[in-house]
């Protein structure tokens, strides 16, 4: 018989991703949890079991994991208020061991140890912690940058002509969902019982002057690639718009690119499931009328 599986957080994309994969695939019993159970009511009509969970209420997590056997903890958003993400994660495997899950499966941040300029990656580091004291098997998928995100600052910079980033000559292997979906099922549903830690990247990493290259030929439109320092990109990130804490996070992780942490591709994608990550040029292609969009 299969396990039991449980995924957290089914109700945003990465979430409905793995359990929309699962319901290919699986052939076991799948519960899914989430804060609005209502917001997976079709789930629920396709035979799921559908649970709420309440991350911050530590002993409503026991129903909501009752009988899983190996347990997808999706990092929650809760960034709101420091710290609180760190007690959630912390909820969440205490309430795994007391369920009797066997094996969890957590999405962390490429390199978050201490050290980490990333503003929240002591809350995977934390976690990762949590779970290697817990007794419990357990993967932990660190998940390098989306490449997806580059549909959202690409046609910018191609609107612009520019790219402006704080990475100097770092690069970044850019990971797409797509792929980091694939993996988590891949290691949701294994037989791996131990205790692994795996960078989760695309199958090469890029820099900015890189992007801007692309960007360029497949919008039609020629983008240059602005290197400043973090200090200015906070301040225009500001000009525009952002509220400053979130200026100061989408900076932190420029800075982990310009310090080397984000740049190693490695092979674990592949490993896993079999098949070779999308490469940025190829995700940015599938995409393409999204940038040529952008040039009009």
């Amino acid at each position: 018989m299969s396990a039991t599986l449980l995924v957290t957080g089914a109700s945003g994309h990465l979430g409905r991703r793995v359990v929309e994969l699962l319901l290919e695939s699986h052939q076991g019993s799948l519960i899914v949890t989430t804060r609005e159970p209502s917001k997976l009511a079709d789930l629920a009509a396709r035979g799921v079991t559908v649970r709420k969970a309440d991350f911050d209420d530590a002993k409503s997590l026991d129903a909501a994991f009752a009988g899983a056997e190996r347990l997808l903890l999706i990092s929650t958003d809760s960034l709101d208020v420091p710290g609180r993400r760190i007690t959630q994660h912390q909820n969440a495997v205490d309430a795994a061991r007391r369920a009797g899950v066997r094996h969890v499966v957590y999405t962390s941040l490429t390199r978050p140890e201490p050290g980490s300029p990333v503003t929240f990656a002591q809350d995977h580091w934390q976690t990762e912690q949590a779970l290697a004291k817990s007794g419990l098997g357990y993967t932990v998928l660190r998940n390098n940058l989306y490449a997806d995100l580059l549909l959202h600052s690409l046609p910018q910079a191609i609107a612009t002509g520019q790219l402006v980033a704080a990475t100097g000559t770092g690069s970044t292997a850019f990971v797409t969902r797509e792929d980091c979906a694939r993996i988590a099922v891949a290691a949701l549903t294994s037989t791996f019982d131990g205790k692994r830690t795996l960078e989760v990247t695309g199958p090469s990493a890029v820099s900015h002057a890189e992007l801007a290259r692309l960007a360029g030929e497949l919008s039609g439109r020629p983008v240059q690639f602005v290197p400043v320092d973090v200090e200015r990109l906070k301040a225009g990130m500001v000009s525009h718009g952002l509220p400053a804490f979130a200026a100061e996070l989408y900076a932190s992780f420029d800075v982990a690119v310009a310090q080397g942490l984000m740049g190693e591709a490695t092979g674990s994608v592949a490993e896993l499931t079999g098949k070779v990550p999308t490469s940025v040029a190829s995700f940015l292609t599938s995409h393409v009328e999204t940038l040529k969009a952008a040039a009009r």
